[in-house]
């Protein structure tokens, strides 16, 4: 099972209640289920807003169980934010 990095920005970052954290996942959908079961609550409805970039590349509209990890790579959640 690759070993992956969840960063969270933003609101998801006060949601979870640290910056990131270590998963075991293979694609990206285990990687939000594994984020929603170690931080039930506010993190659960703010993950229902966010994008995602998987080693940098957006994920965009894809089904999340097809997006694959791998290991050593990084999930990173961005919530919607206003500014430029």
């Amino acid at each position: 099972m690759p070993k992956v990095t969840v960063r969270y920005w933003a609101a998801a970052k006060a949601a979870a209640g640290v910056a990131e954290e270590p998963h075991d996942a293979a694609t990206l959908a285990e990687a939000l289920d594994a984020a929603r079961a170690r931080h039930p609550g506010e993190l659960v409805r703010v993950l229902q807003r966010c994008s995602f970039l998987v080693d940098g590349d957006p994920v965009g509209t894809r089904e999340h169980e097809t997006v694959r990890l791998a290991d050593g790579g990084t999930v990173e959640v961005l919530p919607p934010f206003a500014g430029g």
